[in-house]
């Protein structure tokens, strides 16, 4: 009972100390419909059909499925996204949000966030 106990309090720990981790400032740009160039099938980079309205996100590095809390800095609203594509293919960029996680964050173009695993 006692090796339980320590346990779960080592588990309560490390769950605290990863939620309390510093999130990292980067640039975010959104894609939409134009990026399919008319296509009418578009697929992201794994394999899903592209959905410009949904909540996903490309990153260069991370691997799919990973979710991430975005914040805008201007507006200081967040949002928690999937990695599903890669890029963004532009220097000083770090993630390319869909159409809509843009929405929701109130991004227009190029913005300010910061990344945070987990949501």
């Amino acid at each position: 009972m006692l090796i339980l106990q320590r346990l779960a309090l080592r588990a309560a720990f490390a769950c605290l100390v990863l939620a309390n981790a510093p999130a990292r400032a980067e640039t975010a740009s959104w894609y939409g419909a134009e990026t399919c160039r008319g296509k009418r099938d578009c697929r992201t980079a794994n394999g899903e059909r592209f959905a410009p309205g949904g909540l996903t996100a490309a990153h260069r590095s991370l691997p799919f499925g990973t979710r991430l809390r975005v914040t805008n800095h201007a507006t200081g609203r967040s949002v928690v996204v999937r990695i599903n594509d890669r890029g963004p293919f532009i220097r000083g960029r770090s993630i390319d949000l869909s159409r809509g996680a843009a929405r929701a964050i109130g991004c227009a173009g190029v913005c300010h966030v910061s990344l945070a695993r987990g949501g």
